[in-house]
């Protein structure tokens, strides 16, 4: 099976300046957990509710009127393939223990997202079962 086949179609980004306001009620609205960050035609992070919560809610400085993408947002993409085999997308979650990643397409645009919820209900026990207790252990 490939990621193409069990990832979610058509994620949108957001730029570092996007106040962190509109990227929660973005999450809200589209009931996922995360926002892809992006500059100038590329994927430069994410934005995760955990981020909003431990690098912003938490924080002393945290001003919740002014707070950006930026503020919290994780630097650094890692993300797979729509024609890579979802072992292998699931695999590099485990390693980078993620929940979610970007898929691109061969011209290295955001086709998509996969997510721990995709592959519990595409992927085979055996993947599922090694994928969460991977990705769910304490950093």
């Amino acid at each position: 099976m490939k990621v193409k086949d069990v990832m979610h179609k058509g994620v949108d980004w957001v730029s570092p300046d996007t106040p962190i306001a509109e990227i929660a009620k973005l999450m809200q609205g589209h009931d996922v957990g995360c926002i892809p960050i992006g500059r100038d035609d590329r994927l430069i992070g994410m934005v995760t509710d955990r981020d909003i919560v431990c690098k912003g809610v938490t924080s002393k400085d945290f001003n919740p009127a002014r707070a950006t993408a930026r503020d919290v947002m994780t630097e650094g993409i890692h993300c797979c393939r729509e024609d890579d085999d979802l072992a292998k997308a699931v695999h590099h979650m485990e390693t980078l223990k993620v929940r979610r990643l970007p898929v691109i397409n061969k011209s290295k645009r955001m086709v998509g997202m996969i997510s721990l919820g995709d592959v519990g209900h595409f992927a085979g026990a055996d993947l599922v079962s090694q994928c969460m207790k991977s990705v769910s252990a304490h950093h």
